[in-house]
């Protein structure tokens, strides 16, 4: 059973960071292309941030030059740092992989950035 765990969500004033984390079993984890997902209040779930398996990564615009996203295969994790916080980074943010046609994600971990 794929399951997927995120933690390290909370309140931080703008300007702050946080490191999202994302722990993954039930899958060959190193195989796979791992992505974090955000869904901001009222909005549509977006994508942030994607690491393949060989470690290439990519970021949405409104991200890139203050998110990283990486991924430790021994312990089966993947994490976002994120910096310079904008109140417009608030969201659920979810943990996201695709399993033999099918996606799966964690619960949410949630970020609020506000004064």
């Amino acid at each position: 059973q794929v399951r997927l765990v995120e933690s390290g969500g909370g309140l931080v004033q703008p300007g702050g960071s946080l490191r999202l984390s994302c722990v993954a079993s039930g899958i060959n984890f190193r195989i796979h292309a791992m992505h974090w997902h955000r869904q901001p209040p009222g909005k549509e779930r977006e994508l942030a941030a994607s690491i393949s398996a060989s470690g290439t990564t990519d970021y949405s615009d409104s991200v890139k030059g203050r998110f990283t996203i990486s991924r430790d295969n021994i312990w089966n994790r993947v994490y976002l740092q994120m910096n310079n916080l904008k109140p417009e980074d608030t969201a659920l943010y979810y943990c996201v992989t695709n399993f033999r046609g099918r996606e799966y994600r964690g619960q949410g971990t949630q970020v609020s950035v506000s004064s």
